[in-house]
């Protein structure tokens, strides 16, 4: 059994009768005969699509869901000293950029429901020196963004979404993406709508941001050889635009099915008296990056459904602000251990076999394990 199974993903067909290999394969000859490796012109298809799905003026496509999130804050002027308000229950990504730029990640707990940046708990976080909020949409569904744009609107503040987990997912209508002053998302192998390597995108609806984070994700550079801001080198390849061109044909029903699945995953697991099933706020979908229960004795289960053949994953069993190297970068830093739904959640999260593929048998195997593990 494949925690995700990439290579099921390769045999589905197209509308043209085309295997999913067989259109990468041509995506990826298409660029090794032009020899445009850097900036050809799948990337700016890529980002057309891109744009136009989550409902956006402007896309950015970049080297990886890291640099989307470094090349968000440095466009919005993010430098030392600042704070940058975020979750502690999230991949290093999501405080790493910000600890890279000097600023302060100053973390507001979690809803013990969706995981998300609990919004009740904002406004009492803001201080003269914030300059950024970063929600993230963990396991698969948004933030509540209508809560926090409102209360990140009275005090002049842009909010920056790390989607890298939800693309495609819905908040009141509105798409994953285009919540927010800008949104980023990933595009590694694992996520939703993922490449065959690493890769990520920027979103906005603002024309000047989008300017400049065009400019900062290639050295800073507004035209060839003269550099007005500085930058990185955050380009996305061609050959990863070519591979997602190919796979955004596939990703809507990708979308349905992963629906699908976690319906079955959350009766059957209801049925089998597991109650920790993943809450759906009002208002939102989700892509299920991950199915993440709860559960008591944590390495005990994971030891046996590992016997019973059931990969599990956790994410994420250390919060960020315990992180050694995130610990001493600011006076404010750690201010955010005390998040006690976040260490509740630490502790006893469990990710099962979650991709679009996964078939019933396959669940039935994961629910009899973990019902037994349990029992």
């Amino acid at each position: 059994m494949q925690f995700i199974d990439l290579v099921a993903q390769q045999r589905q067909a197209l509308a043209d009768g085309r295997s999913l290999r067989e259109a990468i394969d041509d995506q990826i000859a298409a660029v090794l005969n032009h020899g445009q490796y850097i900036l050809g012109p799948e990337v700016a298809e890529l980002e057309q699509q891109l744009s136009a799905y989550v409902g956006v003026e402007h896309c950015i496509a970049v080297a990886s869901g890291t640099d989307a999130l470094l090349i968000a804050l440095m466009a919005l002027g993010v430098k030392a000293g600042d704070e940058v308000i975020t979750t502690p229950f999230s991949f290093i990504a999501t405080s790493e950029t910000i600890a890279l730029l000097g600023a302060i990640p100053v973390y507001v707990d979690i809803d013990a429901c969706t995981y998300n940046l609990d919004p009740a708990l904002l406004e009492a976080a803001i201080t003269p020196r914030t300059t950024a909020i970063i929600p993230v949409s963990l396991y698969g569904q948004p933030a509540d963004f209508q809560t926090i744009n409102s209360i990140a609107e009275r005090h002049g503040l842009p909010v920056i979404e790390d989607g890298a987990q939800s693309f495609g997912a819905q908040h009141h209508g509105r798409r994953s993406g285009g919540l927010t002053t800008i949104a980023t998302t990933s595009f590694f192998p694992s996520k939703p709508l993922g490449g065959y390597g690493d890769g990520g995108a920027c979103f906005t609806s603002d024309v000047e941001l989008a300017q400049r984070m065009r400019r900062v994700s290639r050295h800073g550079q507004s035209r060839r050889y003269y550099h007005s801001d500085l930058g990185v080198n955050g380009r996305i390849d061609t050959l990863q635009a070519a591979i997602l061109l190919a796979k955004l044909e596939l990703f809507d029903g990708e979308v349905r099915a992963r629906q699908r699945v976690a319906d079955r995953y959350n009766r059957e697991l209801q049925a089998a008296g597991i109650s920790s099933t993943p809450s759906l706020a009002s208002g939102n979908t989700s892509v299920y990056a991950q199915y993440t229960v709860q559960v008591e004795n944590r390495p005990f289960v994971q030891d046996h459904l590992k016997r019973a053949g059931v990969p599990t994953a956790v994410h994420y069993p250390t919060l960020l602000c315990q992180q050694p190297a995130l610990v001493g970068c600011g006076e404010r830093c750690n201010s955010g251990c005390r998040s006690p739904q976040a260490q509740r959640a630490s502790e006893r999260v469990l990710s099962l076999p979650m991709h679009p593929y996964l078939s019933d048998s396959d669940q039935d195997a994961v629910v009899a394990a973990l019902a037994a593990s349990l029992s």
